[in-house]
């Protein structure tokens, strides 16, 4: 897992998840607060230092949120405890998180919401993720990669275009942070970056 990262300039990782570190094995072992909820977690660190703290958000409500109040008030909670912004779950329809985004801002919530933008790698594995984890997968985006399985190259470049298209939207509207689920794939993101200008030093 933490192979190869110090090339890119990252020096250390938090797992979370409990994950021994590779090469750790069993010497690892997990905090033992046992902390409850994200929003815990977040005071939990921000407790220790001023950490630039990042939390989940869902455009489509969390699958296990019994109401988008209830959804709104738990992101509040993560704020409320110190975090610094909310990165969305993958989404598909910008008109997803504009809402979202809105039902927060009236909630009295101001910090960043930064769009998780999903490049297409591959539809069947991307379209199964998603139905796990509440994002839904609209009818003409489905339509777009039909007959695609066995065209990787075709895919790709349909996969490049439905990215741009998304992100370019969400630029036009005024959103400038972003954050690329990359899936360890990174030509496509890199492509992406382009668009935005962006160009590694």
């Amino acid at each position: 897992m933490v192979r190869g990262y110090r090339e890119a300039g990252v020096t250390r990782i938090v797992a979370l998840r409990g994950d021994p570190p590779e090469g750790v094995g069993q010497a690892f072992v997990p905090h033992p607060d046992g902390y409850k909820s994200a929003a815990e977690l977040v005071a939990g660190i921000r407790a220790i230092g001023d950490f630039d703290i990042s939390v989940a958000a869902y455009p489509e409500k969390h699958p296990q949120s019994p109401s988008w109040d209830a959804d709104i008030d738990n992101l509040k909670r993560k704020f409320d405890a110190g975090a610094t912004r909310a990165i969305t779950q993958m989404f598909f329809e910008n008109g997803d998180y504009f809402r979202f985004v809105d039902r927060a801002r009236a909630a009295g919530i101001t910090q960043p919401i930064v769009p998780g933008i999903q490049p297409i790698h591959s539809f069947k594995q991307i379209a199964g993720f998603a139905s796990r984890c509440g994002a839904s997968v609209p009818a003409w985006l489905a339509a777009r990669f039909e007959g695609l399985d066995d065209d990787p190259e075709t895919h790709a470049l349909v996969a490049a275009a439905v990215a741009a298209e998304q992100t370019m939207e969400l630029v036009d509207a005024g959103v400038t942070e972003f954050h690329f689920y990359t899936l360890n794939r990174s030509n496509l993101v890199l492509a992406l970056a382009r668009l935005l200008g962006i160009r590694p030093d």
